[in-house]
């Protein structure tokens, strides 16, 4: 039987972010078409058994003009955004029974566009050429047109912020689109402001880590990972002999999680590096996924942290998975890496392994928190919203999806 092909993606293009970036501004804004488009793609006739992908680029005002700076001072309010929208996500899925984790459902995820309030692209693009190699998760509009990737349908948003957001997209654009237009909600900002905080002291991060399990990724690591690839800072065009930009994953290796509950449907190693790849490079890389000019490199060297799969980029980004066997990981056995993402239920971890890095003399790391989702007062779907968010609630799931096992 011949594989199955991959279906294409969908791109739903939003209205500017709401400012301030409060959970009910976005829910305001984005819940009518959230909830339209999540219900075509899960009940379209083209799915063959593989989750329906939907890319959702974000206009965020805040970092136009903005992408070549350090991260420190748009970190806040990026995370802010990031966070309500896949919480938004996640709630309007949970309510119309949509899954975010199986084949069956939708494979959110989120890019960031810098954007203009006003909607007038009359500043160069951000990053020098447009010929130039942009890194996301952040990107301008003129790379998201210009992306070598294809869409099945492009959806855009019937409100004037909407129409704007589209026709600076098909004006950029090379190729010929199908548009979908759909109901938006109501865009409330109230005394917009975009002044970020003084950026004179903030250090570009060129080398930043993070770690976790990534066990059925679902949408609360996405946000981690998108933020994760968000704090690294932008290097000028790549130059021969010039150090990478590098994010570094630190990924529990097998023989720690034999005691996770439900542990016979824990993703071995392997698959969860090939998972949380796949999306970050989605939301990292908007050139052709299987560019030639990608170089893959697996090693296995003696010592701690020895095994690891390294991704080269033409951008000079390097990926690099590495499998752990203790809470610090490559935080104590790499001196270049100077800032570390977490989320904020793995607070305490964070100020572990600075203090290691200070018993060897090394420099402290900036520590960025992620929020941990919730679906706040809205109790209706609570239990719902809170078994997307569980790598082991996904694997009970699978438990009972599986029924009773003999036992030998």
């Amino acid at each position: 039987m011949p594989p199955t092909q991959r279906q294409l993606p969908a791109l739903l293009l939003l209205p500017p972010a709401p400012s301030p970036p409060t959970y009910d501004a976005l829910k305001a804004a984005y819940q009518p078409c959230l909830l339209t488009v999540l219900r075509q793609l899960a009940r379209s006739p083209k799915r063959a058994q593989q989750p329906a992908r939907l890319d959702i680029a974000l206009p965020c005002p805040h970092l136009y003009g903005q992408l070549s700076k350090p991260r420190g001072p748009l970190y806040a309010t990026t995370q802010s955004l990031v966070a309500g929208l896949y919480k938004l996500v996640c709630v309007v899925a949970a309510q119309d029974a949509i899954d975010t984790d199986d084949a069956e459902g939708v494979d959110a995820r989120i890019v960031l566009v810098a954007y203009p309030r006003d909607g007038k692209l009359t500043q160069p693009s951000d990053d020098a050429s447009p010929e130039q190699e942009v890194q996301g998760p952040a990107i301008d509009l003129h790379t998201l047109a210009h992306s070598p990737k294809a869409w099945d349908t492009v959806y855009a948003v019937q409100t004037e912020a909407g129409e704007a957001v589209l026709n600076n997209f098909l004006s950029l654009s090379p190729s010929s689109i199908n548009v979908s237009k759909i109901r938006g909600g109501v865009q409330v900002t109230s005394s917009p402001s975009d002044t970020l905080s003084d950026d004179s002291a903030a250090r570009n991060h060129l080398s930043v880590c993070l770690g976790g399990t990534f066990d059925h990724l679902h949408i609360g690591h996405k946000l981690l990972l998108t933020m994760f690839a968000f704090v690294l800072g932008r290097k000028a065009p790549p130059a021969t002999g010039e150090e990478p930009s590098i994010l570094t994953i630190g990924i529990t290796g097998d023989q720690l999680l034999k005691n996770k509950k439900y542990a016979e449907y824990l993703q071995s190693w392997k698959q969860r590096q090939q998972a949380t790849h796949e999306f970050l490079s989605s939301v990292v890389y908007f050139g052709l996924p299987d560019d030639s000019r990608i170089h893959v490199e697996e090693k296995t060297e003696p010592g701690p942290n020895g095994h690891a799969v390294h991704v080269t980029y033409p951008t000079n980004l390097v990926m690099k998975y590495v499998e752990i066997w203790d809470p610090f990981g490559p935080t104590i056995t790499d001196d270049a890496i100077t800032a570390l993402v977490i989320s904020k239920e793995t607070r305490s971890g964070g100020k572990a392994v600075n203090d290691k890095r200070a018993e060897k003399g090394w420099p402290l790391l900036q520590v960025f928190e992620v929020d941990v989702l919730d679906a706040g007062e809205d109790d209706t779907v609570d239990e719902t919203f809170q078994s997307k968010l569980s790598s082991t609630e996904i694997r009970r799931l699978h438990s009972e999806r599986a029924g009773p096992k003999a036992h030998a």
